[in-house]
């Protein structure tokens, strides 16, 4: 699998996986489901891998970590995230997590951008990982703490960075406008863009793309299905985008994108994965994987080849942005 360098000189494969459904994302998963999806990423080339402490509590580091285990350090990437402390709860231990994850509630999220917040969410990221390093380090969902975070948790991390504790410094947010600031007036190396540079959505173009080309910051593009818009060939009536029900015009749009994907021999799918890859500033596809059967459907939709002038017909059926990546563009 190919691979693309962070101004950092670490390598990340152009597909990454990532691992929110070992923390019992939804609904419940297993050990063994979540090692056999290592496993096969693993045989598919897949050496970058992405958890936060958020995902079922510390559950997805957890099984992360236990999967990766016995692997060559050196040969891959794994990426966490702070922000959210995790401190323990026995007052709440009888209850189911209420942020999504099928795990108890024995502890408790708190949000927590300071230095001292940061160091600890590491130390205990390093534990549950097994690990001895973090390669990236991303500063998740700062949406309602931007001061802090560029008070506070980015510049300890620069900290950690120049003293070799990590490897890059990143922040992951699921808008665009907030991480081209703090490109601007931080020394970040990565960003991880959810949902807003894809098939469907191409606002990223009007700030952080230009800002992290500029800086010569990556782009890590996260939730390429949009929700699940754009995650069958057919569009199904109770589609899902940015978390909830599709809209009449977002439904007409992505079923307008998957007729054109059939005209060309392809699915909406496979073009989904391809398209941010595109970008000159994107430096790895992050999909997310509960099993080794999702891990080869992605792997499948990767390798797929996108027939010539595909990209160029979408732009003139008014289906994609003009100023997005065209065939001479591509990275």
């Amino acid at each position: 699998m190919k691979r693309r360098v962070l101004r950092t000189g670490l390598q990340l494969t152009e597909i990454g996986m990532g691992a929110a459904q070992f923390g019992n994302l939804n609904r419940t998963t297993t050990d063994e489901a979540s090692v056999a999806a290592v496993d096969a990423a693993w045989q598919a080339g897949i050496r970058y891998f992405d958890t936060a402490p958020h995902y079922g509590l510390g559950l997805s580091e957890r099984r992360l970590g236990a999967a990766l285990a016995g692997r060559p350090r050196a040969e891959y990437v794994v990426s966490t995230k702070v922000g959210r402390l995790l401190v323990p709860s026995p007052e709440t231990a009888d209850r189911l997590d209420d942020q999504g994850f099928a795990v108890p509630a024995d502890h408790r999220r708190v949000w927590d951008f300071s230095r001292d917040g940061v160091l600890r969410s590491l130390e205990q990221s390093l534990e549950r990982l097994g690990t001895d390093r973090i390669d990236i380090v991303y500063v998740h969902d700062p949406d309602e703490h931007e001061a802090e975070a560029l008070d506070g948790a980015i510049p300890a991390l620069v900290e950690l960075r120049e003293q070799g504790v990590i490897g890059s410094v990143g922040a992951g947010m699921n808008q665009s406008a907030m991480p081209a600031r703090f490109i601007e007036r931080s020394d970040l190396d990565v960003i991880m863009l959810a949902g807003r540079y894809t098939l469907h959505e191409q606002g990223a173009l009007e700030d952080l793309l230009p800002a992290a080309s500029a800086r010569g910051v990556g782009i890590v593009a996260a939730a390429v299905y949009n929700s699940g818009l754009l995650a069958a060939p057919v569009v199904p009536d109770d589609a899902h985008y940015d978390y909830g029900p599709a809209p009449a015009d977002v439904l007409e749009h992505a079923r307008a994108l998957a007729v054109a994907c059939e005209e060309y021999g392809i699915t909406l799918p496979d073009a989904a994965v391809a398209f941010p890859l595109r970008h000159p500033s994107v430096v790895s596809v992050v999909v997310g994987a509960r099993t080794a059967t999702h891990i080869l459907g992605t792997v499948s939709r990767y390798t797929t080849e996108i027939p010539g002038g595909f990209w160029r017909e979408l732009v003139e059926r008014g289906l994609l942005r003009s100023d997005a990546p065209s065939e001479a563009q591509s990275a």
